[in-house]
């Protein structure tokens, strides 16, 4: 892991890093020790990057003690783009634009990134855990392509202890989410226009997690209620602790 650059702003210290080409971004509280620290991974939307959850990412380091790290999933961000990373976000623009649900080559190429991106969350835990000798509970908070990468994250990964997930729910996601074991707060939009309720609800129905919370709410894809934004972070705070 190496880092880049290093900022603090509030009492908030904000390094960018790049594991094997894998760009990413760590925040932490200023003078304090990630060692043993609740950590939570951040995973953003189709379309968009790490970046996009700077103020959950503070708010998770100034109101919870937490630290948090978010990386840009592959074709995202500060990666190279392929053709069909440039198809893909072009498309979910037109998608969401006409009002209409995801289409299988999207899925298809979504489960690909996230094939890719999940032994690249690995990585970065395991160089964390080796930099700050020990990690604390770890989290994960994702929605869209964030819980497509997640799903299967949590799946695959013991440290994850509790997970946010939402704004998902194709088919090819169900066999993971039967293997996720832990809690679960799942966001809906009863109006999402890229993912079809019916859908939403299987996915949720089939994570094999004994503790999961569905939480919906009226509208679209992109109107998620700044309520449940809260809730979901309330919940991680919940299963991973307090920190002074």
């Amino acid at each position: 892991m190496h880092f880049t650059s290093e900022s603090s702003t509030d009492g908030v210290t904000q390094r960018h890093f790049t594991l094997d080409g894998v760009p990413g971004v760590l925040w932490q509280p200023d003078g304090l020790p990630l060692g043993g620290r609740p950590l939570v991974l951040l995973g953003h939307g189709g379309g968009q990057h790490k970046l996009g959850s700077v103020d959950r990412a503070r708010r998770c380091v100034r109101e919870r003690g937490f630290a948090a790290v978010a990386l840009d999933a592959p074709g995202h961000g500060e990666r190279p783009r392929s053709a069909q990373d440039e198809r893909f976000a072009t498309e979910i623009g037109e998608l969401i634009a006409a009002g209409r649900p995801i289409s299988a080559w999207v899925a298809r190429h979504t489960a690909a990134l996230a094939e890719r991106a999940v032994p690249e969350w690995v990585a970065v835990l395991d160089a964390l855990e080796e930099w700050a000798e020990g990690l604390g509970p770890v989290g994960y908070w994702g929605l869209s392509l964030g819980s497509v990468i997640g799903i299967p994250l949590a799946a695959a990964e013991p440290r994850v202890a509790a997970a946010v997930f939402g704004l998902a729910g194709h088919a090819s996601q169900v066999e993971a989410a039967g293997r996720v074991g832990v809690p679960v707060e799942f966001l809906l939009q009863w109006d999402d226009e890229l993912v079809p309720r019916e859908g939403a609800l299987a996915l949720f129905g089939a994570l094999g997690s004994r503790e999961k919370t569905l939480h919906a709410n009226a509208g679209g894809h992109l109107e998620v209620p700044e309520l449940e934004l809260e809730s979901s972070e309330r919940f991680l705070a919940r299963h991973l602790g307090r920190v002074g």
